[in-house]
């Protein structure tokens, strides 16, 4: 493995405290390792909020039904303010049978789960509730912050990486 691509998993491994297959097996490719973790290293962190992140990348994984991501964008869920039952209700359009979701975290969940399912379709009310709930700049990061995990979901899957084990105590919901 090239010392660099060596240094970034070893470095990986170490936050995450798991084996990383995804970055292992990208190392194969040194441009295609190089690249996701460029991406990698500019996603979205704070901004709209952690939470609302957080709810928008569990929504993709489910949808995506790539195992590996659920438990991974999983993790510490409750640390940003997820219930056990708001986890549970980012399975398939059950985010309006949980009262303490907002109304803006609605709407990043729909769009999540559309974004995530093919063929993409993005209703006219959905749009407009949208931008009426949402700056341009924070669509963009909820756009791109949901094909992150469709990306990484597609690499995964295609490669057959299992879970790690991010979320042993609480499994979630896969479509």
């Amino acid at each position: 493995m090239n010392p660099l691509l060596r240094l970034g998993v070893a470095i990986s491994e170490r936050v995450t405290g798991h084996r990383m297959l995804p970055a292992r097996l990208l190392a194969w490719y040194p441009k295609a390792a190089i690249g996701a973790g460029v991406l990698e290293s500019l996603v979205a962190h704070h901004e709209p909020s952690d939470r609302l992140l957080k709810l928008v990348r569990i929504t993709a994984s489910i949808t995506a039904n790539c195992a590996f991501c659920v438990d991974m964008n999983g993790f510490e869920y409750d640390r940003v303010g997820i219930t056990d039952e708001e986890l549970q209700a980012l399975g398939p359009g059950r985010e309006n049978e949980v009262a303490s979701f907002s109304a803006r975290e609605r709407y990043a969940i729909d769009y999540a789960r559309r974004i995530s399912s093919s063929p993409l379709r993005f209703p006219t009310e959905l749009t407009t509730a949208l931008c009426e709930s949402f700056t341009e700049r924070e669509l963009v990061i909820l756009a791109t912050t949901a094909a992150q995990v469709n990306y990484w979901a597609r690499v995964i899957q295609a490669l057959g990486i299992p879970p790690v084990g991010f979320t042993e105590s609480c499994p979630l919901p896969l479509n």
